[in-house]
């Protein structure tokens, strides 16, 4: 039987924490092994119970939710993986989201998201995804890029990727799933499955949220485009 995915709930009110553990804990295949209503309390949290996820709140007391979410990347190492960060947000278009998918965040989540998709976002990251999936995610990126516009230099491995890679990497910061992806270039999902995973080791990032910020960032897409 396959263990429980181990959740960490952060915010610095109590009954928002009390609400999501309820949802999660209906859950035979979750488990949420702590809490913390504050930044600095998050990572000692995280550190010592070790979860899989943790639900981030982002204005917190203390340390925010972008320190926080900086110092849980930084611990893990490739014999321990940092447990996957979704930030918690209530639309709140500022910078502070942005900033703490730049330090780590696998994606995030409406506070008043339906359980069944709070759900389905644990599994998702828990699986190794990026949350990219709900139009709130690609709303946000493309209005923070709006924002801040591409002045980053590109990386010089970008250059090498192939032409079929760049295709691949600009799609995916359209917000386009492999399924997706595959039908608009028509290749089998396996096969691009194999790009996606070439195109993230090439440019060293960690995961498809890092790649929609760079693509942003370097211009590679613009908004509405």
């Amino acid at each position: 039987m396959t263990a429980p995915i181990r959740v960490v709930v952060v915010d610095d009110q109590a009954l928002v924490r009390a609400g999501f553990r309820m949802i999660l804990e209906s859950e035979p295949d979750i488990t949420v092994v702590g809490e913390a209503g504050d930044g600095v309390a998050a990572v000692e949290v995280v550190a010592r119970a070790r979860p899989d996820v943790v639900l981030m709140d982002i204005r917190m007391p203390k340390r925010d939710g972008v320190a926080a979410t900086a110092a849980i990347i930084a611990d893990g190492t490739d014999a321990r993986p940092a447990a996957k960060v979704v930030i918690l947000t209530t639309f709140d278009l500022d910078d502070h989201v942005f900033d703490a998918v730049r330090a780590g965040a696998s994606g995030f989540l409406l506070k008043d998201t339906p359980a069944e998709e709070l759900l389905d976002a644990v599994r998702v990251v828990a699986g190794g995804n990026a949350l990219l999936a709900p139009s709130v995610t690609r709303q946000l990126i493309a209005e923070f890029a709006r924002q801040r516009p591409a002045t980053t230099v590109p990386p010089p491995e970008l250059d090498g990727l192939t032409e079929r890679e760049r295709e691949v990497l600009a799609l995916m910061a359209r917000g386009l799933s492999n399924a997706e992806i595959a039908s608009e270039l028509v290749l089998g999902e396996t096969t691009v499955k194999t790009h996606v995973g070439r195109v993230l080791t090439k440019l060293h990032l960690r995961d498809r949220v890092q790649a929609v910020v760079l693509a942003y960032e370097t211009g590679l897409v613009r908004p509405g485009g």
